[in-house]
């Protein structure tokens, strides 16, 4: 018998927690429109604003907090609503950003892949990741907040890989998403540090989006948020002694010198190219990415290492690791990494 399938892909999706399908399932109970004035309807908006009051808690957020269908939508929300124009991105941003940025400024990275602080300091709405969902590099978002807001400007932060891992970056408006951190797929939110900032346009969530709450979903995403983070400690044992038996099999490890959110990180395997790899890979029943998920179907090489002027881009792949993650498994892919390289 094969043994199972070695899933090490959690920056593309994490499995559904089990508080969280149990916490779905009480919300399928609660059907009714959250925005109807009967008493069903009454039921499911106590519902949902004891969820959004319990995101907030749980985040130590103190601004708002707008649902949407997840970060992809959140990121996009506040791009074209926005009281400030976009003016600026990280050349290393999600497509979920790219594609909505325009003419607005590309934000060179250094090797490392970090934003310089100084060049955030714009008059308007600069586009940050908090982490990078390819290389797992984190930003320093303190100082590019610190900057932006010098400048009179406002800092838009992508906490896909972040949120429910890491604190909060120091942003004005913060996107997440629940299936990057246990939750089900189809919803995340916006946080707003101040309604002042958006524009409305009428509809549900205050008149800041439109569309029928998805009640289910956000109290199954405030559930997985609820499940903590305490398994990150043991993320970061293992990403390291991913990263040293990578590189003692002359493989190398992708901005290994900067802070990285520990369950994502990036190799190159010199000779053999991803696409190569991920089939080798996927033949041994160990699932990996070469990068985004969004993109994984392109052939092209990843924006976010060209933009890092990593050497052998188009020969690294990306290994996430999650709450159930063992050592045994690292082992296991190790090995494997071992025989991949060897042939």
């Amino acid at each position: 018998m094969s043994a199972p399938t070695l899933y090490l892909d959690h920056a593309a999706t994490t499995p559904l927690l089990p508080a969280a399908r149990d916490a779905m399932l009480e919300g399928f109970a609660l059907w009714a429109n959250p925005s109807s004035p009967h008493a069903p309807g009454r039921r499911a908006r106590a519902a949902l604003e004891d969820a959004r009051a319990r995101l907030k808690d749980l985040l130590g957020w103190s601004g708002e907090v707008v649902f949407t269908s997840g970060a992809s939508e959140a990121l996009a929300l506040a791009i074209q609503r926005c009281i400030l124009p976009l003016v600026a991105v990280s050349a290393v941003e999600h497509e979920a950003v790219l594609r909505h940025a325009g003419d607005a400024r590309r934000l060179a990275v250094d090797p490392l892949g970090l934003v310089r602080p100084a060049d955030c300091a714009l008059p308007g709405l600069v586009a940050v990741q908090q982490a990078n969902n390819e290389t797992g590099v984190m930003q320093p978002m303190e100082a590019i907040a610190d900057a932006a807001r010098g400048a009179g400007g406002l800092l838009l932060a992508d906490a896909a890989q972040g949120a429910g891992k890491l604190f909060l970056p120091d942003a004005d408006l913060i996107a997440l998403s629940a299936h990057k951190f246990g939750g089900p797929v189809g919803v995340g939110a916006l946080l707003v540090r101040d309604w002042a900032m958006l524009r409305p346009t009428g509809g549900q969530e205050r008149g800041y989006r439109g569309g029928t709450e998805n009640l289910p979903g956000v109290l199954a995403m405030v559930a997985a948020l609820a499940a903590g983070a305490e398994w990150l400690g043991r993320a970061v044992a293992l990403r390291d002694r991913l990263d040293q038996a990578i590189a003692a099999a002359g493989g190398i490890s992708i901005a290994e010198e900067t802070a990285r959110v520990p369950s994502i990180a990036a190799y190159r395997m010199p000779g053999k190219s991803a696409n190569a790899q991920l089939i080798r890979f996927d033949g041994m029943g160990i699932a990996v990415s070469a990068g985004s998920a969004c993109s994984s179907g392109s052939l092209k090489t990843s924006h976010v290492l060209q933009a890092m002027g990593v050497e052998g881009a188009n020969e690294v792949i990306r290994v996430s690791i999650g709450r159930e993650t063992s050592e045994a498994e690292i082992d296991r892919f190790i090995a494997a990494w071992r025989e991949v390289a060897g042939a």
